[in-house]
C-alpha cells in the first residue's frame, strides 16, 4: 500500500528529528514583490562609500566563501 504525501512528509520529519534536528520557520523578503529590486538598489546606494560599508565589504572579501561565484 502506498503512503500518502502527508504520511511520507511525517516520516521524513520524524527521521530528521531522530537525527537531532528540529524545524525552524524563517520569514524572508519576497523577492518577487513589485519594487523589491528598486528598494535593494536604493539601500545599496544609500551606504555606498560609507566607512562601515567599506569595513564590512573588506571583511567579506577576507572571510566570505566565494567558491563557485563568478
Amino acid at each position: 500500500m502506498r503512503m500518502s504525501v502527508a504520511e511520507r512528509v511525517q516520516k521524513h520529519r520524524e527521521a530528521l528529528r531522530a537525527s537531532g534536528l528540529r524545524p525552524v520557520q524563517i520569514w524572508v523578503a519576497d523577492t518577487r514583490q513589485k519594487g523589491f529590486a528598486e528598494e535593494c538598489r536604493r539601500q545599496s546606494l544609500s551606504i555606498q562609500g560609507a566607512a562601515l560599508e567599506r569595513e564590512v565589504a573588506g571583511w567579506l572579501d577576507v572571510f566570505g566563501d566565494q567558491e563557485g561565484w563568478h
